[in-house]
């Protein structure tokens, strides 16, 4: 499918600079398993699962059945007052997976609508408990928490915030973890860091302790290159949200279903919040979907707290648990149990990890971090922040791999499907691209 320059003016494409993109558009009609395919049949290997959100690889028939199934049986129905069986049946689902004290969904439709939520809930559930004065939340520098209102402010990238007005007041960021002295460091870093979760002690000191809702971290901050977390930081921060009557909360909407080699990254590092935010994998992105899930403690004080019959959080969505994308959602985690997705990520990390370090000679790259099946790579920037990225990206695409770039560091997530020879073909291509730069 060719597109005339009229079609390619009237879409305005997200985080995309729309002028140069049309000037020689990068389209892509069909996918298939591990590979993508151009509008001229070129094949495009996918490294990032799409944005972190395809593991499974694209097109799966199972779930493409369980859609269509749905649809012709019951497309929408209205979620206020009303509800549809598969809603509970997903939501119990994904209960059984999460951590223990972890057993209750709320749908959005996004990994940024589940942010606003999260932010939402951390506010009745101190409201509830008659601390309504708890309206300040602590951050990191380098965060990515979506783009509506709340995570934009939640943000700590720059760009994602400098346009848009003053955001959600009360948001304090605490420093991120990258270090220099722990370039090139694969997993967690020995030493160096742990310290920097104190940042949340002097901000509550500061502000006062009772005056901070939640504080809200990526266990491995995901859009911004792959920071993952030194040894005792998660641990850190967990002590104290403890101390201080603090909520914690983990933004999973990369790092869940399997990315790390666990079902959460909260598994991974032994570390249980009291809310997550879920996205992208919940339905391998065959359709839009995101979810929150609150601890017992959460739901519990917020339900107690409500009379008999009445609404007791006053939120949603017009297609919070939408049919559709709850039979996408259930047929996915069908396929992560049939498959034993999360084991095959973690049997294949290190061979991935042995890969992308590989390419630490290269002159231009200046960091690589990884752990599980995601890793990052820095670059030596160009005439201006980002530009190199872009060149890179672009040049990749050409390649035939494509992988996410935030401004001059780039991120790998190849699906969980991806076999050795995969991993090869990924890390050839990139050599191959940044090697001649």
């Amino acid at each position: 499918m060719k597109l005339d320059q009229s079609a390619l003016n009237s879409f305005w494409m997200p985080f995309t600079g729309n002028r140069d993109f049309k000037q020689a558009p990068r389209i892509v009609v069909r996918a298939k398993g591990m590979y993508m395919y151009d509008d001229n049949g070129k094949e495009i290997l996918d490294g990032s699962s799409g944005l972190f959100c395809s593991p499974l690889g694209h097109c799966r028939d199972e779930i493409n059945a369980a859609v269509s199934a749905q649809m012709a049986e019951l497309d929408y129905v209205a979620p206020f007052q009303t509800a549809h069986p598969l809603g509970f049946k997903f939501a119990e689902r994904l209960a059984g997976m999460l951590p223990e004290t972890i057993n209750h969904v709320f749908f959005a439709n996004s990994g940024s609508e589940s942010v606003d939520t999260a932010m939402k809930i951390a506010y009745a559930y101190h409201y509830a408990r008659g601390e309504g004065q708890r309206i300040r939340f602590a951050s990191r520098e380098r965060a990515y928490h979506g783009v509506n209102m709340g995570g934009v402010s939640l943000s700590g990238m720059i760009k994602n915030r400098q346009a848009f007005g003053p955001g959600v007041p009360g948001v304090v960021h605490m420093r991120h973890t990258w270090q220099s002295e722990n370039r090139f460091t694969r997993g967690q870093a020995e030493t160096g860091g742990k310290e920097l979760a104190d940042d949340l002690e002097r901000i509550a000191l500061n502000y006062g302790p009772d005056t901070i809702a939640a504080c809200f971290v990526e266990p491995i901050a995901g859009s911004t290159g792959c920071l993952v977390p030194p040894k005792g930081y998660l641990e850190r921060l967990r002590e104290i949200c403890d101390e201080h009557g603090i909520l914690l909360i983990f933004d999973e909407v990369i790092t869940g279903f399997g990315r790390t080699g666990k079902p959460f990254a909260a598994d991974a590092f032994g570390v249980i919040p009291d809310i997550m935010t879920l996205a992208k994998a919940l339905t391998n992105a065959a359709l839009p979907m995101g979810a929150v899930a609150a601890s017992d403690k959460v739901h519990d004080a917020i339900f107690n707290a409500a009379p008999e019959k009445a609404i007791e959080l006053f939120h949603g969505y017009t297609y919070s648990a939408h049919p559709a994308a709850c039979a996408a959602g259930l047929a996915t985690m069908d396929l992560f149990e049939k498959e034993n997705s999360f084991a095959a990520a973690d049997s294949l990390s290190e061979y991935f990890l042995d890969g992308m370090f590989s390419l630490s000679d290269l002159p231009i790259v200046t960091d690589i971090r990884g752990y599980g099946l995601l890793a990052g790579f820095d670059l030596v920037p160009g005439d201006a922040p980002g530009m190199r990225g872009l060149e890179v990206q672009k040049a990749l695409f050409h390649a035939g791999l494509n992988l996410k770039m935030t401004g001059d560091s780039g991120l790998l997530a190849p699906p969980f499907i991806a076999e050795k020879s995969h991993i090869d073909q990924i890390v050839e291509r990139l050599r191959g691209v940044l090697g001649a730069i």
